[in-house]
């Protein structure tokens, strides 16, 4: 699960940033705020791929999926971003604990059997 999601996480870094240059355009913000929030999102997004493993990181990546949906406020194409990156953090997690499942179902069957040696 660790790797497809810490992929999806640095994938969402860029299109943060990128978000962030797209919202520099406006003239309702300023920059040090949308660089604040941006550097804010792509900061925890880099420090969420260390925490998938442990209590409350898929959750905090939840909140960032949220994150980049709402977004869409600003950046209107946030909105088909935001959703994208949210199936895929679904797709990452789902897919990824059957992975999971499946390894460690292997090594408990690989480590039962003896050796044939």
């Amino acid at each position: 699960m660790r790797t497809l999601c810490s992929s999806t996480l640095i994938g969402e870094f860029f299109v943060i940033g990128f978000a962030g240059l797209v919202a520099m355009k406006s003239d309702d913000l300023s920059m040090a705020t949308v660089w604040t929030v941006c550097g804010i999102g792509m900061l925890l997004s880099v420090l969420l791929c260390g925490m998938i493993g442990r209590p409350g990181g898929v959750q905090l990546g939840w909140a960032l999926q949220i994150a980049l949906v709402v977004s869409g406020f600003v950046v209107p194409t946030m909105f088909f971003l935001g959703a994208v990156f949210a199936a895929l953090w679904w797709a990452s997690v789902h897919y990824g604990r059957k992975i999971d499942e499946a390894k460690a179902q292997w090594a408990a069957k690989a480590s039962s059997e003896p050796d044939a040696a």
